[in-house]
Formats: structure tokens, sequence, C-alpha cells
């Protein structure tokens, strides 16, 4: 009976195909090459890995120590094959839900273009080797991320930043903060951020810096995105946290999301610090506007007042922090991009309208920096927006498959076998 049901095992194993082979979709919309790379060598080791393990327990059966074990140790070892074996195809499902969206008319050529838009957010050349990255849509009002290099459910190294991305976001200038937030996450990780800023902390267990402590990872988070797609990353922030009130002045000790009242605010206080401008503190009036301390429980607006006078002190403390990763360069050096202020912008904005090609040849996430700046201005409507914007994500998506077929198209011409076995392993 255990062998039939070892048997069986490798039955179904052999279903769980490479996804180049079962998924259908346009060739646009296809992950990037070294993304489909890493997932499918890594399920394909997996599988073999399993697919080892049970034939072995199928000869021991046959074994003359198999003959004469008791039918309870041949079920518990049996239990653990099929436990992983459910942890196989676990992982398979969990990376067949991002990829069959690749097959979504528009959607899926349009996550592609995501896919490029995270890469170039995320790089920071000189300090970390990036990993790939692969987004996918999902219900919801926020993001998320399954970092690269983390263990996933039943065990094993992820090899690829699975992002998560709320489809009521798909497709405008909030987009770009959602994003860009959770791949800020995997920077901070490579980098190893957190620690070094929690390190660097002053102690102590009064005033607002217990809830710096526990805040910075999220907090980090936004710093990326606000250093990478300017205004748009407080735009859309002011977006996901728009909550009923309540809910928007509420601090949980358990949660390492700060209150989303000081959130924004502290959004908005780093992009000063940044890229200064007026217009920094017309977001803050606005977002007070929106929803006033005035009225509030007292316990909490007293927690507000604090940590409002505080926001000035800890942006210093960020903007000047110099962690060990960055080899002597403070976070602003490392990520303060002088095209990303918001003169820069405008007038990017401006040039694209007399010459639209321009915009093409431009990093993506400056695109949509400019888009988010424009919004700000009150020059580009929403639906101009999301035309533009899915323009370039489609464009983007094109460009890099067209790239990874030219350049295999000439290392194949002209290397010949040599250059294709070295191929065979991307």
């Amino acid at each position: 009976m255990l062998a039939h049901e070892a048997r069986a095992l490798l039955t179904r194993l052999s279903k769980v195909r490479p996804f180049v082979l079962v998924e259908p979709m346009l060739t646009a919309a296809a992950p990037l090459a070294r993304t489909q790379s890493a997932i499918d060598g890594y399920l394909i080791r997996g599988r073999k890995q399993l697919q080892g393990q049970v034939l072995e327990f199928l000869r021991w059966l046959e074994s003359v120590e198999g003959q004469a074990a008791s039918p309870e140790t041949a079920q518990r070892k049996f239990t653990f094959l099929r436990l992983r074996f459910n942890a196989v195809i676990t992982q398979f499902d969990m990376f067949s839900v991002a990829i069959s969206q690749r097959s979504e008319n528009e959607f899926g050529v349009w996550l592609a273009g995501l896919d490029v838009v995270a890469a170039d957010a995320l790089a920071l050349p000189g300090f970390f080797e990036s990993p790939p990255v692969l987004c996918y849509l999902d219900r919801g009002i926020g993001a998320a991320i399954r970092r690269a290099r983390t263990r996933l459910p039943g065990g094993g190294e992820n090899p690829v930043a699975l992002v998560r991305i709320p489809r009521e976001r798909m497709i405008g200038h909030g987009i770009a903060s959602s994003l860009v937030h959770e791949v800020g996450h995997q920077a901070a990780a490579l980098l190893d951020l957190v620690p070094a800023l929690r390190a660097a902390m002053p102690s102590g267990d009064a005033g607002a810096w217990p809830y710096w402590n526990r805040w910075i990872s999220e907090i980090v988070a936004d710093f990326w995105s606000v250093a990478r797609v300017g205004v748009a990353s407080t735009l859309g922030l002011m977006g996901v946290v728009s909550l009923p009130k309540p809910f928007v002045f509420r601090s949980n000790e358990d949660d390492p999301h700060p209150m989303p009242w000081i959130r924004v605010m502290v959004s908005a206080a780093i992009g000063e610090a940044l890229f200064p401008h007026p217009q920094w503190k017309r977001v803050a009036r606005l977002w007070e506007s929106y929803y006033p301390p005035a009225g509030i429980d007292p316990a909490v607006a007293r927690l507000v007042a604090m940590l409002r006078e505080g926001i000035p002190e800890f942006i210093d403390f960020l903007m000047n922090a110099r962690p060990p990763s960055l080899r002597g360069y403070s976070l602003r050096q490392a990520m303060n991009p002088p095209e990303r202020c918001p003169q820069r912008l405008t007038a990017l904005f401006s040039e694209w309208n007399r010459n639209p090609q321009s915009m093409y040849e431009a990093p993506p996430s400056l695109a949509f920096a400019v888009f988010g700046q424009a919004r700000l201005d009150g020059r580009q409507s929403p639906e101009e927006e999301s035309t533009v914007l899915g323009k370039l994500l489609t464009y983007w998506a094109l460009k890099t498959t067209l790239d990874a077929s030219s350049y295999c198209a000439f290392h194949h011409n002209h290397s010949g076998p040599a250059a294709e076995g070295r191929l065979s392993g991307l």
C-alpha cells in the first residue's frame, strides 16, 4: 500500500512542469528571463530532490531493512515524504498565482512593465546585486513583498522578490508608491539598514524615539519610495491610508506600520529633506485638512503632538545616518538623485509634452516621479495619466523582451554551440 502511495506521489510530481511549458501568455508579458530562470530552476531542483527521496523510499521498502520494519516506521517515513510533496506543490502554486496573471489581456503586459519599474527602482549600483523581481495583482488596498533570499513555506530560499500589488491601484501614479515601497523593503534587507539604524538610534523609553524604533522598517521603505518617485510616493501613501478617522489616528503597539496620520507627515518631511520645496508643506497641510487632529481622544492627541514635534529630529537622524553597508555614505547621499527634485520633474514634464519620444528614454522610476509631480501641479488629469502610463508600461515590457531576444540571437550567431551551452543556464 505504501509503495503504491509513493509511486502515486511520483506520478503527480511529474505533472509539476516548468512554467515555460504550461503558461500561455504574450511574449512581452512574460517575466524577465532571469526571473523565469530563477523560479523554474528552483522548482526543478526541488522536484528532483523530492523525486530522489521517493525513489530512495521505494528502494528502502524492498530492502531487508524495510521488509523487517514495522508498518508504523514505514508510515512515518512516507508521511514526511508527503509533507515535502505538499511543500513543493505549495511553492509551485505561490509562483503560479503571479505567473498565470501574465495571460490576462492588457494587464499581463503591464505587469511585465512593472517588473522593469521595480528593477529600476531597486537598483543601487556599487552597493548590492539586485535579485529578480516578479509583480502580481491581488485584492485589497495594500501591497506586500515576499523578499528574495528568505525562507519559503516548506523550506528553501526564495529565488525572486515577489511583489503583490493592489489591483485597485492599476493604473496611475499610486501604483509606483506601493511598488517602490515594497522594493524598498528588499533594498533595506540587502543593505541591512534596519538593524543598523536601530543600533544608531538614541536609547531610552521616553519621547518619540521608541516609536521611531518600532516603525523604522516601514519608514525606511517609505524613504526609498520618496527618493525614487518623489511626491508620487506621498500622494500614493495618502490614497492607501485614507480610512475612517479612528483608523487614521490608531496606533497599535504590535504593528510595525506607523500611525497613518503620522506616517504621511513623515513621508512629506522626508520629501522636504531630500528635495526642498514649498510643495511638501502644502501636501502636509492638505493631509491635515482631511483629518484634523481636533476632536480625537485626548491621550491620542497628546501622542500625535509628541510625535509631530519629534519628526524634525528624527528626519535629521535618518538623512545623516551612515549604515556600514553604505561604506561611509549617508542615506541622503546614497539616495538623493538630483533629477527627482520638483523643479526638474516639472521641467521634464514640459519637455515631454513638446517631445513625447523623450519620455520613453527616461528611467521608469523617473517617469513615475514626473507624472506624480504633474498630478500635484494640476497639469495632468487622471485620465491622461492612466493612458500615458499604460503606453509606457507596454513599451518597457516590449523593449525588454526585444532586447533579450536580440542578445540571445547575437550570441547564438557569433558564438555557435558554446554560446548555446551558456545560454541554456539562463
